[in-house]
């Protein structure tokens, strides 16, 4: 479609054309290339579209990125990965996992054959991690993770990828009020924790950390038995 200037390249070569007018009278023919080309895709199109379907897994090379998703050349025909089917975790922005030119495996979602508009997704190519998690951590197990974020009200940890929990300031100690979790952990830090409480529906787990270590109020009677003298330090007047 676009427009050639220099026609001198196509000197000597052997091109294959269409007729597309013939005049026997004047003895003149119009043939094109062009056509000849755009018949071609047009088959391929209609060979590469008739392998759409969705659940089958594709190849491509992606196309351009966005803020919402990856768009994914499929050999003539776009597909769109949008962000939120990139991973089953948190991506951040498309462009920190893709670049125009690199080559991509989907999975058909969704397709809209009048339409022409094929939805893809990465993260479907692996069963969803939150399917499995009750019976990986269950209640009252102990695990190790990274902390992946920090909030007013608590620490997200990452457990593996696609899944966190969340230890709520109060389930950071036994004796200290924390007002905010970076006064005991932080950014990057791997901390052992207890579930406290498991919702795959809601894509949730409960975490502890002060469950780990021993309670010193179950001991407090043995450790200061009544009538004992006991030392200590000014904590609020």
């Amino acid at each position: 479609t676009k427009q050639v200037r220099n026609l001198d390249q196509y000197s000597g070569q052997v091109l294959d054309v269409k007729i597309i007018k013939m005049n026997s009278g004047r003895g003149n023919i119009v043939l094109s290339r062009r056509a000849l080309m755009e018949s071609a895709e047009r088959v391929k199109k209609e060979e590469i579209l008739a392998g759409i379907v969705e659940g089958k897994r594709v190849t491509g090379t992606v196309k351009s990125v966005t803020d919402y998703g990856v768009f994914v050349d499929l050999g003539g025909i776009d597909g769109l990965i949008h962000v939120t089917d990139l991973s089953w975790g948190k991506t951040g922005h498309p462009s920190s996992l893709f670049k125009a030119g690199d080559p991509v495996e989907a999975v058909v979602l969704k397709f809209d054959r009048e339409k022409q508009k094929i939805s893809l997704g990465i993260k479907q190519k692996t069963q969803d991690p939150w399917l499995s998690v009750a019976e990986k951590y269950p209640v009252g197990s102990r695990i190790r993770g990274k902390v992946v974020s920090l909030a007013e009200y608590g620490a997200f940890v990452e457990l593996e990828q696609g899944v966190e929990g969340l230890v709520h300031v109060s389930e950071m100690s036994w004796t200290q009020k924390i007002k905010h979790p970076s006064k005991v952990m932080t950014f990057g830090d791997t901390i052992e924790a207890q579930v406290l409480a498991v919702d795959p529906a809601a894509r949730r787990i409960s975490l502890g950390v002060r469950q780990v270590g021993e309670n010193p109020w179950d001991t407090i009677g043995q450790r200061f038995p009544i009538g004992s003298a006991v030392e200590g330090r000014v904590r609020t007047v």
